[in-house]
């Protein structure tokens, strides 16, 4: 069969692609099953202008270290974890959150590459059901697009993500699982099986085939229509992690409330019990979050029952980050933006209760994981790329040694990528246009 003849069928071809192609090939041994990656916009409380010392990054060395009071909500997953300090993104476009997010996941100046969830889409997630899953919470606000998202489909070309855990959670599972409330919006309804919206293109493709090759492309489509099945069922999913009754809070959500800045913590929440499900139900093994933007207008101060909750002041993320000269807790910028990085580590305690609570292969799907949490730049007064604020969480099948606080000088965070490459089974030797090889000490 002719390339160009394949891609003329349309959705019919994304169906028939595995089958053409040949299976994909699984490196021997054991690596994390996983990657997802939670974004938070703005950066963190790091090393002051005027040198006051970093209030968020652990201190100490190796595994004897301290966390500060803005991650007091991970000690639970001390020992899931690994910190850094000496991550740098480089010296091009220092001080701009633009270059920042353009850099974060890419390891390229520019964003001229792709980023490393797309890269590992096309190789350990080539042939699962969702290559991979990029999904966002109010990451699209105000025609949010380009340098504002930090997946990088090709060289300077960001994807999409998803905003919508209704329209997300549909197009995941189907007719299988539950939302509570999330409104009636037609397009939130689709539940036609993708193999029979397909049936006339595949019907044309078999057509075209010869009888060998027509057995195959059936028995191909046969295990196709047993995945869409397991996605369709409650109890769905075989082997491996638990795959439960998939189901999100979607009370009060529809598109005019979408964008409602009191409704952030519960759509993030959403977008992350989305990904885990997914994930447990092995329709993919790639994802990123992106909570916000970057420079974000996202207004914290109104999220309900959080220390920020301030119904007469409108403080936003971006505001907050600006907090002036000095870590001045009486200043309100600065306790403000304490507060909000402080909440953004909780939402990845959250994340990883998630994964830890679900059970894999002997031990849970937190041990066979690896969880990168991540902003653009490092302090968010500053704008620095330096010392970045990264935390990789998870056992990774045992790949990664965590626990611990590297100190590492100075070395360029595209080496942190490629060696969560690398412990994904991906057997890239570098990554990014200054990588120098994995981070030392992180690989088992």
């Amino acid at each position: 069969m002719k390339r160009r003849d394949v891609l003329r069928g349309g959705a019919a071809a994304l169906f028939a692609l595995p089958f053409l192609r040949g299976a994909r090939a699984h490196a021997p041994g054991a690596y994390a099953k996983r990657l997802i990656i939670l974004y938070h916009p703005d950066g963190v409380p790091g090393p002051s202008s005027n040198g006051d010392p970093s209030a968020w990054h652990p201190t100490g060395n190796d595994t004897q270290f301290t966390l500060p009071p803005a991650l007091a909500s991970l000690a639970p997953y001390r020992d899931r974890c690994v910190f850094f300090r000496g991550l740098s993104m480089g010296a091009t476009d220092v001080g701009s959150h633009p270059g920042g997010a353009k850099k974060l996941l890419t390891g390229v100046d520019g964003g001229n590459g792709i980023s490393i969830d797309q890269r590992l889409a096309q190789t350990v997630g080539a042939g699962d059901p969702f290559r991979s899953l990029y999904l966002g919470a109010m990451a699209n606000q105000n025609g949010a697009s380009g340098d504002k998202h930090i997946s990088y489909v090709a060289p300077g070309v960001t994807g999409t993500p998803d905003d919508d855990p209704v329209d997300a959670f549909t197009r995941v599972f189907g007719g299988g699982g539950t939302t509570t409330g999330g409104g009636s919006d037609p397009k939130r309804l689709r539940r036609l099986s993708a193999l029979d919206r397909a049936k006339a293109e595949l019907d044309a493709l078999r057509g075209g085939l010869g009888g060998s090759e027509r057995s195959k492309l059936d028995l191909h489509l046969e295990a196709v229509r047993e995945v869409e099945q397991r996605i369709m069922a409650t109890g769905g999913g075989t082997g491996g992690a638990s795959c439960q009754a998939p189901a999100i809070d979607a009370t009060g959500l529809t598109s005019a409330t979408l964008y409602a800045p009191e409704r952030f913590p519960q759509i993030l929440r959403a977008q992350i019990d989305l990904m885990v499900q997914a994930m447990a139900c092995q329709l993919t093994r790639v994802g990123v979050i992106q909570s916000s933007i970057h420079t974000s207008e996202l207004i914290m101060s109104r999220f309900p029952g959080t220390p920020m909750y301030d119904p007469g002041f409108d403080m936003r993320s971006h505001q907050a980050s600006h907090y002036g000269a000095g870590h001045d807790t009486a200043h309100r910028e600065y306790a403000a933006f304490v507060q909000q990085s402080t909440w953004w580590m909780e939402q990845l305690a959250y994340l990883l209760g998630q994964l830890a609570a679900r059970p894999e292969d002997g031990g849970t799907m937190l041990d066979h994981s690896l969880v990168l949490s991540c902003t653009e730049v490092c302090d968010g007064n500053t704008h620095g790329h330096d010392d970045m604020p990264f935390i990789l969480a998870g056992g990774g099948s045992g790949r990664i040694r965590t626990g611990r606080l590297l100190q590492l000088g100075y070395r360029r965070h595209a080496d942190l990528l490629l060696s969560i490459a690398n412990a994904m089974g991906d057997g890239l030797t570098s990554f990014g246009d200054a990588s120098s090889g994995g981070v030392p000490g992180l690989l088992a």
